[in-house]
């Protein structure tokens, strides 16, 4: 075959590749993210807290960001690690597990961080959060019955007690008060606003996983988050100097009910058991199972760890946290992603200068997302595909002038041959 035609040939199945190449990596992207069983929603509840009440429906899921947050590799479903790691300690029973480093923000390793799962009391960090954010530590509040009549857990706030946020804020989170969440929740503007500020927080964090349909984290319907996003949210929470003061108490005193004090017993062993802990939350649900974060502090590194949807059998779910820790400690500063320090912001729509009545020459912008749409050539495929046009087009001009010049050759020859046939 002529070399002008095996150009030809070549760029037209570059156009072909180049038309088809997006959708088809599109698809594989799709395809692996359906084998992740709760890419979208928790596991099934096992009770019926998660039931609308009378006459509502259940929320939908939340979206799932086209990439995953942090780094490609947090989309994974399974174990992740840095090339060349040890295998991370046996008897870890939790569904999804994580290890940062809360300055860098490197994500050291992971299993299905994406996944998501129900966040039992560890929420009442993100509720600590927003207190911190917004309400003084000397502010005085006054509970209502309302607060007393919560599911308990409870501190035994009495009606008409009062208190200050500080004081409340140990409440929440060394003994997990269900009552003390309601009251500060109130505080805050009642408990509809305060968890729009707490959703609203969680996505400022870049926490798309996460949906508090309780302040206390009790089980509700649409209730989600991951073990990336309590990372993210405990991280930002430490940056709160009310809060982290607050959760390294190993016992605080509090007002008792029929007057006098209580002492308030920190319910996280690690703070007296684990070498450098800095603080941490439990918490338990029948549907949520045992959930955990916590963080410590060596030789100037601090590493968070969250744990979500684990078994106390046959070891406790601190003790565990204390083994990825260890674990932790002892990696490379390398990771496998990031702890980000914002939600991802999308691109502005681009507006045309002039107008173009080529439609082909832009791509279409989606107003929601500020990414391309996808065309029948791919967010990509279009400009590949022009490239390889231009090229087919200027084969073809090769061609042609290739041809011509054999025809004239051919013609000066027969030319040649009738003057020495005279």
């Amino acid at each position: 075959m002529p070399f002008t035609q095996r150009l030809i040939v070549a760029l037209v199945l570059a156009t072909a590749t180049a038309a088809f190449a997006a959708p088809t990596g599109t698809a594989q992207q799709a395809a692996g993210t359906a084998q992740c069983a709760n890419r979208e929603t928790p596991p099934p509840p096992v009770d019926t807290s998660e039931q609308p009440a009378p006459g509502q429906k259940a929320p939908t899921p939340l979206e799932v960001p086209e990439k995953p947050i942090g780094g490609d590799r947090l989309g994974e479903c399974g174990l992740i690690l840095p090339p060349n790691s040890a295998q991370p300690p046996s008897g870890i029973t939790a569904a999804t597990w994580l290890l940062a480093d809360m300055d860098s923000g490197a994500v050291l390793a992971a299993y299905d961080p994406h996944g998501r799962q129900r966040p039992a009391s560890i929420m009442k960090v993100l509720l600590a959060m927003v207190v911190a954010k917004e309400l003084r530590g000397d502010l005085v509040v006054t509970a209502s019955a309302e607060d007393t009549q919560q599911e308990c857990t409870c501190i035994g706030l009495r009606d008409g007690g009062q208190y200050t946020v500080r004081q409340l804020l140990h409440g929440l989170l060394l003994t997990s008060g269900n009552d003390v969440a309601h009251t500060l929740a109130r505080q805050l503007g009642g408990v509809p606003n305060a968890l729009r500020k707490m959703n609203a927080m969680a996505k400022e964090l870049g926490a798309l996983d996460t949906r508090a349909v309780t302040p206390s984290g009790l089980d509700g319907p649409g209730t989600s988050t991951s073990a990336y996003d309590v990372a993210l949210i405990f991280r930002g929470a430490m940056k709160y100097e009310e809060f982290a003061q607050a959760i390294k108490l190993q016992q605080s005193q509090f007002p008792g009910r029929n007057g006098g004090t209580i002492m308030l017993q920190n319910d996280n062993r690690l703070l007296t058991s684990y070498q450098g802990a800095l603080g941490g939350k439990t918490g338990f649900t029948d549907d949520s199972q045992h959930t955990y974060v916590g963080a410590a502090e060596r030789n100037g590194r601090r590493l968070v760890v969250v744990l979500l949807r684990g078994q106390q059998t046959p070891t406790r779910i601190d003790a565990q946290a204390a083994k990825l820790l260890d674990y932790g400690f002892a990696m490379g500063p390398g990771g496998v992603g990031k702890l980000v320090d914002g939600a991802p912001q999308p691109k502005p729509n681009v507006v045309p200068t002039q107008q173009n009545t080529d439609a082909g020459d832009e791509a279409v912008v989606d107003s929601k997302t500020g990414r391309p749409t996808p065309t029948a050539f791919g967010t990509v495929g279009l400009p590949i595909t022009a490239a390889a046009g231009l090229g087919l087009l200027a084969g073809l001009v090769l061609f042609v002038r290739n041809k011509r010049a054999k025809a004239a050759r051919a013609r000066r020859q027969a030319q040649q041959q009738a003057a020495q046939g005279f």
